[in-house]
């Protein structure tokens, strides 16, 4: 997928309503997970990505900064993300655990 034709959401658009579900690419454009859900706001929110499973069974949610991912909309409208980080790198992560 070709992310440079897509457009980059602005800082007042990264809204738990419009980012929930968005997919996560990593390095190599591959699908590595999806947004589960935000913590805070603006530069110093954290996102909580569901990594590796089928379905949404046996993903281990992950916890990083939202400067680590590059949020867009392709041509449809469907909101992403890209990241440097791969699957195995989250993966090594520790689990995400809400308080």
């Amino acid at each position: 997928m070709d992310h440079s034709k897509h457009v980059r959401l602005t800082a007042g658009e990264l809204t738990m309503d419009i980012l929930e579900g968005a997919t996560i690419y990593g390095p190599g454009d591959e699908k590595i997970g999806s947004v589960a859900h935000l913590h805070g706001t603006g530069a110093a929110a954290q996102v909580v990505i569901d990594v590796g499973g089928f379905l949404g069974i046996g993903a281990k949610p992950v916890g990083v900064p939202i400067s680590g991912l590059e949020f867009m909309r392709d041509e449809d409208g469907d909101v992403h993300a890209v990241t440097g980080w791969t699957k195995d790198q989250l993966k090594a992560m520790p689990e995400h655990v809400d308080r």
